[in-house]
């Protein structure tokens, strides 16, 4: 009986110690839950239409997934404050943690990448990757926007004059940035220097001056020193615990990469293009149909991306200008002078079409001279056939009969008449001397309906 007892203790004993390491494993993991993982978006490029529709979607769908946080991975020289404003306020509305991560080696978040970095709950980096230089850039303007604080020129008591659009823009962003720095708990007076002054700091710099949280060379080293932090997330304060959590990717879908795509500079430029002169051989060919419908779609695409990227539109009027006063020169022909003054105007508006001065955001400039050069070229074609045209002596009427020649459709004796095939028509000849059927002959006369022909 005493041994019956003790096997039962013994059994009792192991099955507590099984229950307890089962409940302790978790909790030595962080409190991770069977199924918990982490979302992972990758923001690379320049900022605009597309990334911020792909970040508000990811979100979106990493909530409904059930996801303990969202990694928003980052390298980016900058974009649209448009679209950036859009991606800060869909971090800020996140119902999980976002970890802001600046990776992999040599990766940047400059200009509107550290606006984005600041909303982020927590802000890291990997070593060897820099952020900073957020002076916004004014769109259709070359130059960043001045500082307020900008010295006066040597030797005058007066302040700088300042564009007072300008600065009211650049203090928006000052204002903008400085918030999202005490929301997180963050470094505000540099967030100030990288926009007045477009300061700019290594990993290491920005973990000193306390812009960022920490310093991870990888995502799981990230998760591992994330646990035990506190964090606000739509104002209810959280505790990490997201050590050995799985990552999952979150792709951008095929409308975010198509997007992506139309909205590339370049390419819009090249599609609206392609549809102003698809139009214009529809036009000039009525009939043939695909060059109108190609061109239709094109340049409807095309028009659909300037609608969302930052156009100079005194570049676009230039453009079409240019266009017209090439068209012009084909239909009314002079020495050249409207056809170069056309192409003039199309390269300096594709120059201005687009804001150079954003990040990612200007169309390459080899394309542009090839547009160019494919302009010239046609100029001078052109010119050539013209010139060669008014050099032509007229061909019409006696004249062109003169310098027609025709087979004879039956033997001619000299001085006698027949009948010839001159022009696709039957004509009745003369000739001088005798010629057999289907012998080649020349027209050197007229009289009335009557042509007078000599042997070709």
């Amino acid at each position: 009986m005493t041994r019956w007892l003790a096997g039962m203790w013994a059994s009792a004993c192991l099955c507590a110690a099984f229950a307890v390491s089962t409940v302790a494993a978790p909790a030595a993991e962080g409190g991770a839950r069977p199924g918990a993982f982490v979302a992972r978006i990758e923001l690379q490029g320049p900022i605009g239409p597309a990334a911020a529709e792909y970040v508000d979607d990811s979100l979106q769908r990493a909530a409904r997934d059930g996801a303990s946080a969202v990694i928003v991975q980052l390298d980016t020289p900058g974009g649209l404050s448009d679209a950036m404003r859009q991606i800060i306020a869909s971090l800020l509305a996140a119902k999980q943690p976002v970890l802001g991560y600046v990776a992999p080696a040599g990766a940047r978040a400059a200009s509107a990448g550290t606006y984005i970095l600041y909303a982020c709950p927590i802000a890291a980096m990997a070593p060897a990757t820099h952020l900073g230089a957020a002076t916004p850039v004014q769109v259709g303007g070359d130059n960043p926007l001045p500082s307020s604080n900008a010295p006066a020129p040597s030797g005058s008591t007066n302040k700088p004059v300042v564009d007072a659009e300008a600065l009211k823009v650049l203090n928006d962003a000052v204002a903008s940035l400085r918030s999202l720095a005490q929301l997180n708990g963050r470094n505000a007076d540099w967030a100030e220097q990288a926009i007045r002054g477009a300061a700019t700091l290594t990993a290491e710099e920005a973990l000193q001056k306390h812009v960022i949280d920490l310093i991870a060379p990888d995502t799981r080293t990230l998760l591992e020193n994330t646990n035990g932090r506190h964090v606000r997330v739509n104002g209810v304060e959280m505790v990490l615990h997201l050590g050995g959590l799985p990552v999952r990717d979150y792709p951008p879908n095929w409308r975010t990469r198509f997007l992506g795509i139309v909205t590339h500079p370049t390419l819009a430029y090249l599609l609206l293009m392609a549809g102003i002169y698809g139009l214009v051989l529809e036009a000039f060919h009525p009939g043939v149909l695909l060059p109108g419908v190609a061109g239709a779609i094109c340049l409807l695409i095309g028009l659909y991306a300037l609608q969302l990227l930052p156009v100079n539109y005194a570049g676009l009027a230039l453009m079409v200008l240019g266009i017209g006063l090439v068209l012009t020169e084909a239909l009314v022909p002079s020495v050249g002078a409207i056809g170069l003054g056309g192409v003039v105007a199309f390269v300096i508006g594709s120059i201005m079409l687009f804001n150079t001065g954003v990040p990612g955001y200007a169309v390459n400039l080899g394309v542009i001279g090839g547009m160019a050069f494919v302009g010239v070229v046609a100029l001078v074609l052109l010119l050539r056939l013209v010139a060669r045209a008014r050099r032509a002596r007229p061909f019409q009427g006696n004249d062109q009969l003169l310098l027609s020649t025709g087979v004879l459709l039956e033997a001619v004796d000299a001085g006698c008449e027949g009948w010839a095939r001159i022009g696709g028509e039957q004509w009745r000849v003369r000739c001088e001397s005798s010629l057999p059927i289907g012998a080649r002959v020349r027209v050197v006369g007229r009289d009335g309906m009557l042509l007078r022909v000599i042997s070709a």
